[in-house]
């Protein structure tokens, strides 16, 4: 029986080696070609990567181009495109450009179809294939509700909440206000005082006229904490990131706006010892995040123009425009102290309280062509509403 299993064993002797020999030949046959597919592979994996960083960096210049649609942070040519620009995203360069189509204006709001082209431009480095031009061609559809503030603008003074006229107090327009049994009236009022009953006014709220007068001022300058008029005599478009003194170290003087003027912060102009000087607002708007004052002395106000406050207003500078001059001095959540020296004309609006210190006497004017810087509704191409609606209606690859 041993001789029988030793004789087996003797016989299996080079079996592995065959077989092992077998597999050898069989692996050098396939390995090259594995060894191209696999490279094949590993290229087309860096071609695949590569497309889907241009597809992303594409798409951001989508997104950046909706977000500066709904910022107002474009400016459009005759033709209504914008001018391109270039940002850098995985490493990738895109050029974002829109264009404004299919204009419906009314007298409700305006509706636009924007085109936006993101076209990365690439320069196929490390050997790799380029896929030069990759754009994404997008529409969007973009509704701007008109905001139509401009009934406020119809009485001499508006306030959601309370009035008090001061004695000696002489108003020659009409008034309104939420309830007439809020008006404390011991000066006299040459008009109708209305309320809730008679007329519906809509109030603008902070965001709404927010969102309107950064539009003017995208891109402006920042002119620093302190202005001197004897130094600086015009000033706007301009946003302070801050707040903002204004004084006059020199002889008399004016500062002229020349844009608008938007500050983050307070507004205050000081009073100077013995320098007068002039704010001419030359049609313009002075937007305030905080609160206004103007000094009782030394200080004057002259042309047509917005003051506006979200916090509250001291209003007593010098008068020294024309009777045919529209100002319209706003509190949008607060007060309005009202006591200007010299004849006033236009409109004082208060959210919680204006009051009519004694001897402020003022006289209502209509504000048409007084060209004012004011939401006051219907299409406006180049000072566009906050848009209250977008559809992306086509998202396509080229």
């Amino acid at each position: 029986m041993g001789a029988v299993v030793k004789r087996a064993i003797r016989d299996e002797k080079g079996a592995a080696l065959a077989l092992a020999l077998v597999l050898l030949v069989v692996g050098a046959l396939i390995l090259t070609p594995l060894l191209g597919l696999m490279s094949t592979g590993l290229l087309a994996g860096q071609v695949y990567e590569r497309k889907t960083d241009e597809l992303y960096a594409a798409d951001a210049g989508v997104e950046d181009a909706i977000w500066r649609i709904q910022t107002d942070s474009l400016t459009f040519d005759g033709n209504n495109c914008s001018e391109s620009w270039q940002l850098t995203v995985n490493d990738r360069s895109v050029e974002v450009k829109v264009c404004r189509e299919d204009m419906d204006l009314t007298p409700c709001g305006v509706n636009f179809t924007y085109q936006i082209l993101s076209t990365v431009i690439s320069d196929g480095e490390g050997g790799v294939a380029s896929i030069n031009g990759t754009t994404i061609d997008a529409y969007l559809a973009v509704s701007h509700t008109s905001m139509n503030f401009s009934a406020l603008l119809d009485y001499a003074i508006v306030s959601n909440n309370t009035i008090t006229l001061m004695p000696g107090t002489e108003v020659d327009g009409d008034v309104w206000l939420q309830d007439e049994e809020g008006l404390n009236k011991k000066g006299e009022i040459n008009g109708q005082v209305k309320d809730t009953g008679d007329v519906e006014l809509i109030w603008p709220t902070a965001q709404q006229l927010r969102d309107y007068y950064l539009g003017d001022v995208i891109g402006a300058p920042d002119p620093g904490p302190s202005i001197d008029i004897n130094h600086t005599q015009t000033i706007g478009p301009c946003h302070r990131d801050g707040s903002l003194t204004v004084d006059n170290t020199g002889g008399s003087a004016a500062l002229v706006l020349e844009g608008t003027v938007y500050v983050d912060g307070n507004l205050d102009f000081e009073q100077p010892g013995g320098h007068e000087y002039t704010i001419d607002l030359h049609g313009q708007t002075i937007f305030v995040e905080g609160h206004i004052t103007f000094p009782s002395n030394h200080v004057n106000i002259s042309g047509s123009g917005c003051i506006i406050a979200v916090g509250y207003v001291n209003f007593q500078p010098g008068i020294t425009g024309d009777e045919d001059d529209f100002v319209l001095v706003m509190s949008i959540t607060d007060e309005v102290n009202f006591q200007p020296g010299g004849d006033f004309t236009g409109c004082v609006a208060g959210n919680t309280h204006v009051q009519v210190q004694p001897n402020g006497d003022f006289e209502w004017t209509s504000p048409d062509g007084k060209n004012l810087n004011f939401p006051m509704g219907g299409p406006d191409l180049d000072h566009l509403p906050p848009p209250t609606g977008f559809r992306i209606e086509s998202w396509e690859i080229e």
